[in-house]
């Protein structure tokens, strides 16, 4: 890889910010969809349920994607998936804001999800390539960008559909998509020093297979019924997949991701934890953007719009940014060892605290800026931690297959939030109760504290690490660069 004291100094200032728009980019891209479902129906005459593809399918190729993208990424060809990535979100993005019909706006939305698989490659960009002391900061913001750019998505999207329509919205995608791949053509190093990294297509094709039937059955499980035979069937074929998947994975020498690394309790942590908060935060996040908008006839809610529901989401990103700050002062303070538990506790906080205040909007302003601290600091962490206990060859892999996680814990969160509420809504009746609110804030605390005893139960665990290496080398190592990563 190009020496970053070879390279002229204005690019070697550029690279971070650069790293840190292409993520934002993409994090706000991948959120246009959400407010904007039944703007699409009525436009394009499809019902809800359709129109609902238009946010779904993006994960769905995100997750599948991801992945793959990390494997390719993490040998010699990381410049050219990083900057294909990115052209495929610009073409996905103006076909989404042509006027040519529902099946073309879908397929631009499934293109764009290609992106959600950059954020893991532009972080193993910054740890190989930014000097160490500035890496570690590099790396805590770029982890957190997926989680900031919801809050500055959903107030853009609901500013542009209410002036503009839906279509500005995506053409306004395009032109920063554009902006992105142009900057990161210029910016981004080489990496021809590296090793090829060959493509696991088989754990590819089973582990997309799998987790796009998971995320089918949770996104139409209320649509289909939850006890259907088709529901199920497909749920069960996507378990005995996701099992292949994990048995092939462990037998093949060049795996999709490296299951074996799940040994190393640092990883292992980062993991579990990661899928456990992504269904905690997309809980709070879908219980808020529909408590926001609900009436006020209901008996509870503002009947705000979607500008103002968006505008209350934007302290969760703030203070999600702020936090990649704490994030240091917290280890120093403590150590790193505690700085997840730190910030899953402040989630649940939070939670506790959109479960007993929610009668006015600067209550809810307060509840997402708290969130977003927690959250914060608890992404901003993990991926140091994922970094400190790989070798370099598997940072894009390992680090791919914990946004996947994220992505799946999201789907997780959405669809719980829907079926509580769901649960809480009288026959005939199109709105649930309050109650329902209070009862889906309750389950996202035990999901915090779920998450609380993960972070703090499974780092103790004595384990194998990959054959052929030195377990205590690399647990020493490991504690060293958590440390740096933290510090």
């Amino acid at each position: 890889m190009e020496s970053w004291t070879d390279r002229p100094q204005w690019r070697q200032r550029a690279l971070v910010p650069v790293l840190v728009f292409l993520g934002m980019v993409v994090a706000v891209i991948s959120s246009l969809g959400a407010p904007l479902v039944p703007t699409i129906a009525a436009l394009d005459h499809v019902s809800l349920s359709s129109a609902q593809w238009s946010l779904t399918v993006t994960l769905l190729v995100g997750a599948v994607a991801t992945p793959a993208m990390g494997r390719l990424g993490d040998g010699p060809r990381r410049r050219a998936v990083i900057l294909g990535g990115a052209a495929v979100v610009l073409l996905g993005s103006v076909l989404a804001a042509l006027p040519l019909g529902f099946g073309w706006l879908v397929a631009g939305r499934a293109l764009q999800g290609v992106g959600l698989g950059l954020t893991p490659l532009a972080i193993a960009t910054a740890r190989d390539t930014v000097p160490v002391g500035r890496s570690h900061s590099a790396v805590a913001l770029l982890s957190i960008t997926t989680v900031a750019g919801v809050g500055l998505g959903y107030p853009l999207t609901g500013l542009i559909s209410q002036s503009l329509g839906v279509h500005a919205g995506f053409w306004f995608g395009a032109l920063i998509a554009a902006l992105a791949l142009v900057a990161a053509a210029v910016v981004l190093p080489p990496t021809t020093d590296r090793a090829p990294s060959p493509l696991d297509a088989l754990g590819a094709v089973l582990l997309g297979a799998a987790l796009a039937g998971l995320l089918l059955v949770l996104s139409e499980g209320e649509a289909w019924g939850w006890t259907s035979p088709g529901l199920l069937a497909l749920a069960a074929t996507s378990v005995l997949l996701l099992a292949w998947w994990t048995v092939h994975e462990l037998r093949t020498a060049h795996p999709l991701v490296d299951l074996r690394l799940a040994r190393n309790p640092v990883v292992l942590t980062a993991d579990v934890a990661g899928l456990v908060a992504g269904v905690a935060i997309y809980l709070l996040i879908s219980l808020v953007t529909r408590f926001v908008q609900t009436p006020v006839a209901a008996g509870y809610g503002f009947g705000a719009s979607i500008v103002v529901t968006g505008l209350v989401l934007l302290p969760f990103s703030i203070a999600s940014v702020a936090a990649s700050k704490v994030v240091p002062v917290l280890a120093r303070r403590t150590s790193a060892a505690l700085v997840l538990p730190i910030g899953c506790v402040v989630s649940l906080l939070a939670l506790l605290g959109f479960a007993c205040a929610r009668g006015s909007l600067w209550e809810l302003f307060v509840v997402m800026g708290i969130a977003g601290l927690g959250v914060g600091c608890t992404f901003a962490v993990m991926p140091g931690l994922i970094v400190g206990a790989v070798p370099a060859g598997e940072t894009g892999s390992a680090i791919g297959f914990n946004q996947v996680l994220r992505y799946v814990g999201y789907s997780t969160g959405s669809a719980l939030s829907a079926a509580v509420l769901q649960a809480h809504t009288a026959p005939g009746r199109l709105l649930p109760s309050g109650a329902g609110y209070g009862t889906a804030a309750l389950i996202g605390c035990a999901v915090w504290v779920v998450a609380t005893v993960v972070t703090i139960v499974l780092p103790r665990r004595r384990t194998a690490v990959r054959p052929g290496v030195d377990e205590e080398s690399v647990v020493r190592q490991s504690t060293v660069k958590v440390t740096k990563v933290t510090g």
